[in-house]
């Protein structure tokens, strides 16, 4: 009888690709693939670290999969398992660790576990690694847009991250292992493409021959038949150079989506977070995208109560948020990671005043979304078909544009899902849902 084995991701994009490689390590050696539900012989949990609530989270599924069934083997991977393997190695409910970079291995440890019995834990000092673990996927559970992992680890060590320590310096994905994996997903179908990565826009910066960074990653993509579609993962702004802006501009298959991350916009608050720019390099890095694409959809990451921000740093903060008008501004309540530089620092605000300042930012982003959204009225958008919903008893396809924007396109004969079609965007059906005409 088959082993049954549920797994569950916690955080970010890097890591759902992760299980979705360990599931089909899984599934080709041999197991059945189960809901996280009670039942299954196995659990697999790929933590997250970003935050103290993070691990907690990571903590309180790992139990949750142990009181689903006693039974079972428990495996805790990915970062919190990293950086926290000795609580791990305490924790009874927990019967098997990997960390980054020993994922590829999962049913090898599974297998010696079965056999042992023996609680492992398969952990590497992940900073002293130069080696890409290699993992790959034939397809998503997504259906129609895959993320594709290009990239592992950070350099940049900002003072409130914990990553650097979880995921190790930068380690590229070769091309030619990437162009394969792109190959098999065109054929399978798949439309459109996320490249993605710790810090992507580090790509290539250890290759020894230094020739092929992400521009030239893009362009390799760009040539690869049945795929229509290349969307970018999180940029730093540094990235966006004339030529970057001016080259990949010229690439049809690359959506007029940037999100450039920038958590601050008052350059006080940057010089703490170690962000290596300021506001004027930011909004320049902006200007440049708007130049060579016509209204392109603009989307960021924003830190608000970063110790010792004042009232008057929070302000600048806002008004810069205010002057780029990005589509989508996700606005994050800085959150105290233990073994980070910001951690320690003096003027920890409380989380009333960081409450107020998101409430505040989150206004902003409203206004600012529902306005770019309003752009796109009476405009014809490029629509790929994600799924089918019912709305108020009538059938409609839901999708989203090249800039990410979200419409319904009424269902009717000749179009289905995984298609691209052309609509005119007319008016709101729902909150921040447009809807087509064909």
């Amino acid at each position: 009888m088959k082993k049954k084995v549920a797994l569950h991701n916690l955080g970010c994009k890097v890591n759902a690709y992760e299980v979705e490689a360990m599931q089909q390590l899984l599934e080709q050696a041999g197991y059945e693939i189960v809901p996280f539900e009670p039942g299954a012989d196995i659990y697999v949990i790929n933590t997250c670290t970003v935050t103290n609530i993070a691990d907690r989270k990571s903590r309180q599924m790992l139990h949750k999969a142990k009181k689903m069934n006693p039974d079972a083997i428990v495996v805790a991977t990915g970062c919190y398992a990293q950086t926290d393997t000795g609580k791990l190695n305490a924790d009874d409910a927990v019967d098997l660790i990997l960390g980054n970079n020993q994922k590829k291995n999962i049913v090898e440890a599974i297998e010696e576990y079965e056999a042992e019995h023996q609680k492992t834990a398969h952990v590497i000092k992940i900073n002293q690694t130069k080696e890409y673990e290699e993992l790959s996927i034939g397809y998503t559970a997504e259906h129609v847009r895959a993320y594709i992992k290009v990239q592992d680890g950070c350099n940049q060590f900002c003072t409130y991250c914990i990553i650097p320590y979880a995921r190790g310096r930068v380690r590229s994905r070769r091309p030619e292992s990437i162009l394969k994996e792109v190959h098999a997903l065109a054929e399978r179908g798949y439309r459109e493409v996320v490249l993605t990565g710790i810090h992507l826009s580090s790509y290539g910066v250890d290759f020894e021959d230094g020739k092929i960074n992400l521009l030239e990653l893009i362009r390799t993509v760009h040539q690869v038949e049945g795929i229509q579609r290349i969307r970018l993962g999180s940029l730093e702004p540094g990235i966006v150079t004339e030529e970057f802006a001016r080259e990949i501009s010229a690439m049809p298959k690359v959506c007029p989506h940037f999100h450039l991350s920038l958590q601050s916009g008052c350059d006080e608050t940057l010089k703490r977070m170690n962000r290596r720019y300021d506001s004027a390099e930011y909004a320049k890095r902006c200007a440049l995208l708007r130049k060579y694409y016509r209204n392109p959809a603009l989307t960021t990451d924003v830190i608000v109560g970063f110790p010792m921000e004042s009232e008057e740093e929070f302000q600048h903060s806002y008004e810069f948020v205010d002057q780029i008008h990005f589509y989508e501004t996700h606005i994050f309540k800085y959150s105290r990671r233990q073994g980070t530089k910001a951690a320690a620092m003096d003027g920890q605000l409380t989380e009333a005043v960081k409450a107020q300042r998101s409430d505040k930012m989150l206004e902003l982003h409203e206004r600012h979304s529902r306005e770019y959204e309003a752009s796109m009225l009476g405009k014809t958008l490029e629509i790929l078909l994600e799924e089918e919903i019912e709305i108020n008893g009538r059938s409609y396809y839901v999708g989203h544009s090249c800039e990410y924007v979200k419409a319904a396109v009424e269902k009717q004969d000749g179009i289905g899902v995984n298609d691209i079609v052309p609509v005119r965007a007319e008016s709101f059906l729902e909150d921040h849902l447009l809807l087509g005409i064909r």
